[in-house]
């Protein structure tokens, strides 16, 4: 199994942003062009882009829909794309459009039918994110916290035929202090399915330690305010990742 970097490029109000521990009044605006963000990130030699409609989450319907589908369009390599998205019309406005894999969070967890139905008929082309506060998953934009255990919910989601789940510990997302491995390795380890990482990547070493369990199922990193803020260089990590894995 490969590990891949996934720049992401967080969409509010037609502008790159980020947030801080997922709060909608902590937001650094990083470029007023997505477009040209995930050009940046492509020519650096992304292999895949995170997308994510922060309006589409609060709001719980596609908003930054145009701009997501114009990039992903405009680039040569595959983009995943979450944020709002409650609807098989939806998922399949976005994979019509060019969109490579649609993740769901609130959709996928609050019905299961639908969660179930949308896995047969799309498979790989959708991912299971599972945003999570101590544990427990959060939904509607992490605005509210469930009482449902992360691994609980990821093992029924993979007997309904999910393959990749994408695992944000809300509490590090935007903080630089590092990812949560011991909990991603284990819901990796738990469910037999590729897990992504996102939230809290600091440092090369971070993808470094993530990658050594590429065995158990870690299979990439969806990395935001560390390359936003120069901790390091996209095309520097690529390469180390490369001849770690």
């Amino acid at each position: 199994m490969s590990f891949i970097i996934y720049p992401a490029i967080d969409i509010r109000g037609g502008k790159c942003v980020r947030l801080f521990q997922g709060d909608y009044t902590q937001e650094t605006v990083y470029a007023d062009s997505p477009q040209e963000m995930a050009h940046q990130w492509v020519q650096q030699g992304a292999a895949w882009l995170h997308l994510v409609d922060l309006d589409g989450a609060k709001e719980g319907k596609p908003a930054n829909d145009a701009i997501i589908k114009e990039i992903a369009q405009a680039v040569d390599i595959p983009v995943q794309v979450g944020g709002g998205i409650r609807t098989a019309e939806q998922i399949a406005d976005y994979l019509e459009a060019g969109v490579a894999r649609v993740i769901l969070g609130t959709a996928a967890i609050e019905d299961m039918q639908f969660a179930e139905q949308v896995l047969k008929r799309y498979g790989k082309q959708i991912a299971i994110g599972l945003d999570c506060r101590n544990g427990y998953v959060a939904t509607r934009g992490w605005l509210t916290t469930t009482d449902v255990k992360a691994e609980e919910l990821a093992k029924r989601l993979a007997s309904l035929g999910a393959e990749t789940f994408i695992y944000t510990d809300i509490a590090r997302d935007g903080t630089l202090t590092g990812p949560n491995v011991e909990e991603i390795v284990s819901l990796a380890k738990a469910t037999g399915k590729e897990v992504i990482a996102s939230g809290g990547v600091s440092k090369l070493a971070d993808l470094l330690t993530l990658a050594q369990s590429t065995k158990d199922g870690v299979a990439g990193a969806i990395v935001g305010k560390a390359l936003y803020t120069g901790a390091f260089p996209l095309n520097e990590a690529l390469d180390r990742i490369r001849e770690r894995v």
